[in-house]
């Protein structure tokens, strides 16, 4: 299984961007939010995160294997939770991911089904499961750099259930959605390790406001 891949950018399609690797061109398909990111590295040396799928029908024995390109890992590892929703299969989630990561964790995280909507093919009652079977889970995504750049860590160097369960304490204690998501950012902003909750939440108060 191919899970990095490294060469120069050829060619921004539609849905696809072509990465010249030695000899070989390769196909990989990307996200809107990703084939954006590649248009102003044409001619460049880029390097994507990689996932492979098998499209086709097993049944009429034709079966193409495909491969998904991130700039990050953190962005395969939401993409494949954001598969684990009902009927959102591989091809619809590439779709649907229009916007950032961070934009679309955030609006789960905060139940705003009428936000994910705008996202192509996620209609009200897909919106709906998305927020039921995701919004506990996506704390650390929302929590992701808006802009990933080279040399910048790409995720908070604290565990994903941590994360979760902080944001979930410090909304028990009457903190809104939007305000404990800042105070999470500051405090994993550092290179800190936090091993507990209550390291985590010590750290925000020790901060203030």
């Amino acid at each position: 299984m191919i899970t990095k891949i490294t060469g120069c950018l050829n060619r921004v399609l539609e849905e696809e961007i072509r990465l010249q690797v030695g000899s070989l061109e390769y196909q990989i398909l990307v996200p809107e939010f990703v084939r954006r990111h590649m248009q102003a590295l044409v001619g460049k040396e880029v390097t994507l995160y990689t996932s492979e799928y098998f499209e086709g029908n097993p049944m009429h024995g034709r079966l193409v294997p495909r491969l998904i390109g991130f700039i990050s890992e953190p962005e395969i590892e939401f993409f494949e939770l954001f598969c684990t929703v009902d009927k959102v299969g591989t091809r619809k989630a590439i779709k649907a991911l229009m916007r950032p990561i961070r934009e679309i964790a955030d609006a789960i995280q905060r139940q705003d089904a009428k936000w994910l909507t705008s996202l192509p093919g996620i209609g009200p009652a897909t919106a709906e499961q998305m927020v039921a079977t995701l919004r506990r889970k996506v704390t650390k995504f929302a929590l992701m750099p808006s802009a990933q750049r080279e040399g910048t860590r790409e995720e908070p160097a604290v565990a994903d259930n941590l994360l979760e369960d902080a944001y979930q304490a410090l909304l028990s204690v009457g903190h809104q959605p939007n305000e404990a998501r800042l105070r999470l950012e500051k405090v994993v902003a550092g290179d800190q390790a936090y091993q507990t909750v209550e390291d985590i939440l010590l750290a925000i108060y020790k901060q203030g406001r």
